[in-house]
C-alpha cells in the first residue's frame, strides 16, 4: 500500500486553550501554535478555533508523488472538490466538508518495545513485582493510531475514503459502519452513521495494557468526569482501549495491542452484529459514548454556518 499513515488531525473546537491544556496533559507534546507531537509521528494534532467540536482536516501520508497523483486522478473521477498545489492534495470530504490531505510523508520507524512479561499459570516469565506495576514515567502516546467520524451518508463517506483515497475496508459493524486502514493497522478511520456529521474520537498508542491503564488513572485522578468508557477490549482490531473526554466534548483513546494486517495479507473483512461491533470484554458502552451529550445540540444547527466552512488552504 502506498499510503502508510494517518500523519495530522486538524480538531476544531470553541475552547481552544482549556482543549490545548487537556491534549497536554494527556501526553502529547507541545509543539507551539497549539500543535502537538507524539514520540514517533511528530506533529499529529493541531487545535484551531471552530465555532462547535469538529473534524476540520484529516492528513494521510504517502511514499512518493505518484502516489499523491494516483489519488487526485480517483478523486477527479468521483467529482470530489480538490486542490492540488504541486506537492500534495486537498480533497474536500462530501458530506461533513472536512478536508483530507494527502501528502508525501515518511513512514513511522518504531523503535521496538520490548515485549512486556506477564506471568500465567504454569507460566513464569518474570521474578519480582510486574513492570506494569512500578513505572512511574508519564504516558507518552507512541502514535496517532486513528480517528473516528459520524457521517449522514456512510456511503458516501465510505467512497470518499475507499474509492477516492484508496482505504481499504477491514471489518463493518452491521450497516452501520465500517473500519477502513491506509496502513498496516486494523483500523485508521472509522465513519459511523449518524444523525449528524461529527467527530467522535482520536486514539492514541501506548505502549500496552498496563501503560492504557495508567494513562487513563493520570487523566483521571483531579477530573473523574472524564471518564467515558474502559477498560475493556475490543473485537474489531483486538485493541484495549480507555476512553476520555476533552473539555470541548471530544473523546480521547488511549489503546495497546491493535491488530495488523501486512499489505501482502490476504484479509476477509466480517461483519459484526450487536455488542461485538462495539467490544470484546469490559463494562458496557454508556449512553454518551454512542450518542455524546451535544448531539442533540449539533442537531439543532445551533452551530454557525461558518461552523461548516471548507478548508481548502494549508492550516
Amino acid at each position: 500500500m502506498s499510503l502508510h499513515r494517518l500523519t495530522r488531525v486538524v480538531m476544531g473546537v470553541p475552547n481552544v486553550a482549556e482543549t490545548a491544556a487537556y491534549y497536554e496533559e494527556f501526553g502529547l507534546d507541545p509543539l507551539g501554535n497549539n500543535s502537538f507531537g507524539t514520540r514517533d509521528g511528530g506533529e499529529q494534532l493541531k487545535i484551531i478555533h471552530a465555532p462547535t467540536r469538529r473534524l476540520v482536516e484529516l492528513g494521510v501520508g504517502a511514499d512518493n508523488d505518484d502516489d499523491v497523483a494516483k489519488v487526485t486522478h480517483q478523486m477527479t473521477r468521483l467529482g470530489v472538490p480538490i486542490n492540488h498545489n504541486g506537492t500534495e492534495l486537498l480533497a474536500t470530504e462530501p458530506v461533513s466538508g472536512f478536508t483530507a490531505r494527502i501528502h508525501v510523508a515518511p513512514r513511522i520507524a518504531q523503535d521496538p518495545t520490548p515485549a512486556t512479561p506477564y506471568n500465567g499459570p504454569g507460566r513464569i516469565d518474570r521474578w519480582g513485582r510486574a513492570p506494569g506495576v512500578v513505572r512511574d514515567y508519564a504516558i507518552k502516546p507512541r502514535k496517532l493510531g486513528h480517528t473516528v467520524i459520524g457521517t449522514v451518508n456512510l456511503e458516501a463517506t465510505m467512497r470518499f475514503f475507499t474509492e477516492g483515497i484508496g482505504f481499504k475496508v477491514s471489518d463493518y459493524i452491521s450497516d452501520k459502519g465500517a473500519f477502513m486502514r491506509c496502513s498496516v493497522d486494523h483500523h485508521n478511520v472509522l465513519a459511523l452513521a449518524a444523525p449528524v456529521n461529527f467527530l467522535h474520537h482520536t486514539s492514541w498508542q501506548v505502549d500496552d495494557i498496563d501503560d492504557v491503564g495508567r494513562g487513563a488513572k493520570a487523566m483521571l485522578e483531579n477530573n473523574p468526569e472524564r471518564h467515558i468508557w474502559g477498560l475493556g477490549r475490543h473485537h474489531a482490531g483486538s485493541n484495549f482501549f480507555w476512553y476520555l473526554k476533552d473539555p470541548a466534548g471530544n473523546f480521547s483513546e488511549y489503546y495497546s495491542d491493535m491488530d495488523c494486517i501486512p499489505e501482502d495479507e490476504i484479509w476477509t473483512p466480517e461483519t459484526f452484529e450487536g455488542a461485538q461491533g462495539l467490544f470484546n470484554w469490559g463494562p458496557p458502552p454508556p449512553p454518551s459514548f454512542l450518542e455524546p451529550d451535544d448531539l442533540a445540540a449539533l442537531m439543532t444547527g445551533t452551530h454557525a454556518p461558518s461552523a461548516l466552512g471548507l478548508h481548502t488552504q494549508p492550516v
